[in-house]
C-alpha cells in the first residue's frame, strides 16, 4: 500500500505545479494533508473509457471528472479524429444533459474543438443523448460528445464519445483515443476556444428528430380510436422533458399526465436517490400518479433520455413494475407482429439484443423467421451490428436489458425518445384488443415461453473494491460450481476467452464475439446465469434467466411464483 500511496503523492504534487487553477490546487493540497484514503481515490488511476465511455465522481484528481481530465479527454479525441479525417472540413457536435457542471464541461470542449480546427454544433441547452447520436449524422460529423453519467447518482458525470455513424467509440478508436489522451499533459490542452468556430443548435434538429419518431409509428389509425389514453410520463428532472411529451403528442396521445415535483430539471435530483428507472424506488411518483389517476400505462426516463421504465396493471389490477427484458420483448414483438402485418417483411430482417438478455427476445425472431444478433453489453456493440449491415439487410428493432432499446436506424444509440413513443402505441393497439399491456405480455409468454429474470449486483467501490471484483472474477473462472441450486452444469461460456466448454462432451467451441470479461453458466434444466462487473460503474452483475411452459392465463401466477422460487434458490446458492 506504501508503494501505491508514494506514486499516488507524486500524482497529487505534479497537479499542484501543474497549469491548474487556484481552487482546484487548494483542494488537492487539502487532501495531501488531510485526507489520505480520498487523495487514494482522486488520483489512484487515471479515468479510462468503459462500456460508456468516461466517466466518474465529480471533483478534483486524475480519476475525477473536471474540467482538466475532460479537457484532456477532448483534446486526445480531438487530434486523433484530426489524423483519421486529413484534408477534411472537420465538424463535430456536442450535447448535454442536466447534471451539475454538464453545461460547463460541454462548452470547454467546444472551446477545445474550435481551437482544434473544428466546426462544433453545440445543442443550445440540455437535449436526450440519442438527439446528439442524430445530430452527427444529420451534420456529417466526424465526431461528438455527450456530457452525462446517463442513471448514476448526483455525484457522477460522464464523457461519452461518438464517431462519424453516431454510435459510441468502439475498438480501435476508443483505445486509440485514450493513446492520444496519454501524449497530453495539461499544457497541450487549448482551452481558449474560437467563437466563430461555435454554432449553436436546436430547434432545427429537434423538428428532423422528432418527424423520424412519427415515422417509426405503425397503427396511427389506432391510436386515434384511443388517443385519450391515460399516460404518466416522467423525465427524473432530465432532458426528456425536452422532446418526450411532445412526441408523444405528436403521435396522437392527448391524455399525458405528468409529475410536477420532476419536472424541474436539476442535477441534484431532488425527488429520488438514483435517477434511474431500473430502480423502484426512482419509480415511485410515477406510479402514485398513476394510481390517482387511473392511468393505464406509467413511463420515465433516465436523466439523458436513453433508457425508459415502465408500469402497468397487473392480472390483480395493481400498478406493477416491468424489468427491461419484459420491455423489450413487449417492442421486439409489437414491432415483429406489425411489420409481418403491414406486409414490411423481405426476408432480410434482423433484431439485436445482448448477451445478458433474454432469450425471449431470440425466441420470437427466431419463430418468426427474423434474423437476430447476439452482441455483448453496451449499445456500442449493437450500433456496429447496424454499420456492418447497412444497405445489406434491414434492422428492425432490439435492445438490453437495462432499459435501453433502440427501433430504427436513424439513431446509433438507445433512445427512450422513440421507445417511449412506442411503448405508448403498443398500449393503445394492445386496449383496442380488449387488453392490458400486462395481458399482451402474458400472451407472448403463452406463444413463445414463460420466462422470468433477475439482476442482482454487488457493490465495491473505489480501488479495493475493484481488486474484489477482480478476484471474484479469478474465482469463478478458477472454481466454477459444479451444481446450481440442484440442477447440473452442462454448458460454460467464457467471453475473456471466446471459448464455450461443453460440460458433458468435453467439446470445446469458439464465441464469434469479441472478448469481454464476462462469464455465462448453463444448468441442466436450462438456466442461465450471466456474470459481468460493470464497465462504467463499481459493481459486479449477476443476470438470472429461468423458464417454463404457461399454457393459460390461469397459470401464471403459480408459474410466476414457481420461477421465482427458483431465482431465490440459485442466488441462495451462489451466495450473493
Amino acid at each position: 500500500m506504501s508503494e501505491i500511496y508514494n506514486k499516488v503523492k507524486q500524482k497529487a504534487e505534479a497537479w499542484l505545479t501543474g497549469n491548474y487553477s487556484e481552487e482546484s490546487k487548494k483542494e488537492v493540497k487539502n487532501l495531501l494533508e488531510n485526507d489520505k484514503d480520498g487523495l487514494i481515490d482522486a488520483f489512484y488511476k487515471d479515468l479510462e473509457f468503459g462500456t460508456g465511455g468516461l466517466r466518474g465522481i465529480m471533483g478534483y484528481g486524475t480519476n475525477r471528472m473536471n474540467i482538466y481530465t475532460v479537457g484532456m479527454a477532448a483534446q486526445g479525441l480531438a487530434n486523433y479524429t484530426k489524423k483519421q479525417f486529413p484534408n477534411t472540413e472537420l465538424k463535430m457536435a456536442i450535447g448535454y444533459d442536466c447534471r451539475n457542471n454538464s453545461e460547463l464541461f460541454a462548452r470547454t470542449c467546444a472551446d477545445i474543438f474550435s481551437a482544434s480546427g473544428f466546426k462544433v454544433y453545440l445543442f443550445e441547452n440540455l437535449r436526450p443523448t440519442p438527439e446528439l447520436s442524430y445530430a452527427i449524422r444529420y451534420y456529417g460529423c466526424q465526431t461528438g460528445i455527450v456530457l452525462t453519467a446517463s442513471h448514476n447518482p448526483k455525484e457522477y458525470n460522464g464523457f461519452k464519445a461518438y464517431w462519424n455513424d453516431g454510435s459510441q467509440l468502439v475498438p480501435p478508436h476508443d483505445v486509440n483515443v485514450i493513446a492520444e489522451v496519454n501524449k497530453l499533459s495539461v499544457d497541450d490542452v487549448k482551452f481558449d476556444g474560437i467563437a466563430e468556430n461555435i454554432t449553436l443548435i436546436g430547434k432545427e434538429i429537434d423538428e428532423a428528430f422528432l418527424k423520424e419518431v412519427k415515422a417509426l409509428s405503425l397503427n396511427p389509425e389506432i391510436i386515434a380510436k384511443h388517443s385519450d389514453l391515460k399516460i404518466v410520463y416522467t423525465p427524473i428532472h432530465g432532458t426528456g422533458s425536452t422532446l418526450i411529451p411532445e412526441s408523444l403528442k405528436r403521435y396522437g396521445f392527448t391524455n399525458i399526465i405528468d409529475v410536477p415535483e420532476q419536472n424541474i430539471i436539476s442535477g441534484d435530483f431532488p425527488t429520488v436517490i438514483y435517477p434511474n428507472p431500473e430502480e423502484a424506488e426512482a419509480m415511485s411518483m410515477a406510479v402514485a400518479k398513476a394510481k390517482e389517476t387511473g392511468a393505464e400505462l406509467a413511463m420515465a426516463s433516465d436523466p439523458d433520455a436513453d433508457r425508459v421504465g415502465m408500469a402497468v396493471k397487473n392480472l390483480k389490477g395493481e400498478y406493477e413494475l416491468l424489468n427491461g427484458n419484459q420491455t423489450g420483448a413487449l417492442l421486439v414483438n409489437y414491432l415483429v407482429e406489425n411489420w409481418i402485418k403491414n406486409g414490411k417483411i423481405k426476408g432480410n430482417e434482423y433484431i439485436i439484443k445482448t448477451i445478458v438478455t433474454s432469450e425471449l427476445l431470440a425466441d420470437i425472431a427466431t419463430k418468426n423467421n427474423i434474423e437476430y444478433y447476439d452482441t455483448l453489453t453496451g449499445f456500442k456493440n449493437i450500433a456496429i451490428i447496424i454499420r456492418e449491415q447497412e444497405g445489406k439487410k434491414t434492422y428492425i428493432g432490439g435492445g438490453e436489458e437495462s432499459y435501453g432499446y433502440l427501433i430504427g436506424e436513424y439513431v446509433r444509440d438507445k433512445d427512450a425518445v422513440s421507445s417511449c413513443s412506442l411503448i405508448a402505441e403498443l398500449a393503445a393497439v394492445a386496449k383496442d384488443k380488449g387488453r392490458t399491456v400486462f395481458e399482451e405480455l402474458i400472451e407472448i409468454y403463452k406463444k413463445y415461453g414463460f420466462y422470468k429474470e433477475k439482476l442482482v449486483y454487488i457493490v465495491r467501490k473505489g480501488m479495493q473494491g475493484a481488486e474484489e471484483i477482480k478476484e471474484m472474477m479469478i474465482n469463478y473462472r478458477n472454481n466454477p460450481p459444479k451444481t446450481i441450486a440442484g440442477s447440473k452444469l452442462v454448458m460454460i461460456k467464457d467471453y475473456q476467452s471466446s471459448e464455450t466448454k461443453d460440460l458433458t462432451t468435453g467439446k470445446i467451441t469458439k464465441i464469434d464475439i469479441d472478448k469481454s470479461n464476462v462469464l455465462q453458466f448453463y444448468t441442466e434444466d436450462g438456466t442461465k446465469i450471466s456474470v459481468r462487473p460493470s464497465g462504467t460503474e463499481p459493481k459486479i452483475k449477476f443476470y438470472f434467466s429461468v423458464k417454463t411452459e404457461l399454457n393459460s392465463v390461469d397459470e401464471f401466477e403459480s408459474k410466476n411464483a414457481e420461477l421465482e422460487t427458483k431465482i431465490d434458490a440459485i442466488v441462495k446458492d451462489l451466495k450473493l
